[in-house]
């Protein structure tokens, strides 16, 4: 294969999982739901921990599945053409979630869309990574913070698990990504003045 060739190759897969990522599943379960616009209430994210604020757990858990599924169904197609197209489509996936075309490129934080590329990607990077998020926001009821954790851990466990190589470069990129997405929560943390998980709806 040519350079431009392959060059055409990396494009064609990064956009397509850019496409498949940029899909806001969260926003189009709420309207369908009757829900009106999520970006309306709570934090105006459109990833499940937001739709959550709906009082609608089924459709949270709907949300999370979707978005974390899109991640790794990018990843998976990829990787019929190649371990290193995988590595793009992932990061893409996240890409797309974050900044879609159709809400002017202010999507959500990338969270669940991350966990399901990097389950794809490499299962045991995704695994510890999401049960370190699962251990943080159970004992602290902190999304955001659960978030922060689990992506400042998530290159060393590609690290630990792939060593140096594309897979850990893709893991450490997304994980920048998340950082980046939540600075804003971060902030909030340290003032004390993050919402914490909420299981019932918000009035």
């Amino acid at each position: 294969m040519s350079l431009s060739a392959g060059a055409g190759g990396y494009a064609l897969c990064a956009a397509l999982a850019y496409l498949l990522g940029s899909i806001p599943f969260g926003l189009l379960l709420t309207r369908l739901a009757g829900l009106g616009d999520i970006r309306s209430i709570g934090s105006g994210n459109i990833g499940a921990t937001n739709v959550l604020r709906t009082g609608n757990k089924g459709l949270a858990a709907l949300t999370l599945l979707l978005d974390g599924g899109k991640g790794a169904v990018a990843v998976l197609l990829a990787r019929a053409w190649g371990a290193e197209l995988a590595t793009v489509a992932a990061l893409a996936a996240v890409v797309g979630h974050m900044f879609p075309p159709w809400l002017g490129f202010n999507g959500g934080k990338g969270v669940a869309t991350s966990a399901g590329a990097l389950l794809a990607l490499a299962w045991p990077v995704g695994l510890a990574s999401g049960a370190t998020w699962l251990v943080v926001a159970a004992v602290t009821r902190y999304s955001s913070l659960a978030a922060i954790v689990a992506a400042v851990l998530a290159p060393l466990y590609a690290w630990l698990v792939t060593g140096a190589g594309s897979i850990s470069a893709a893991t450490f990129a997304i994980a920048l990504l998340v950082l980046v997405r939540h600075r804003d929560n971060a902030l909030r943390l340290i003032r004390g003045e993050e919402s914490r998980i909420a299981l019932r709806r918000n009035h």
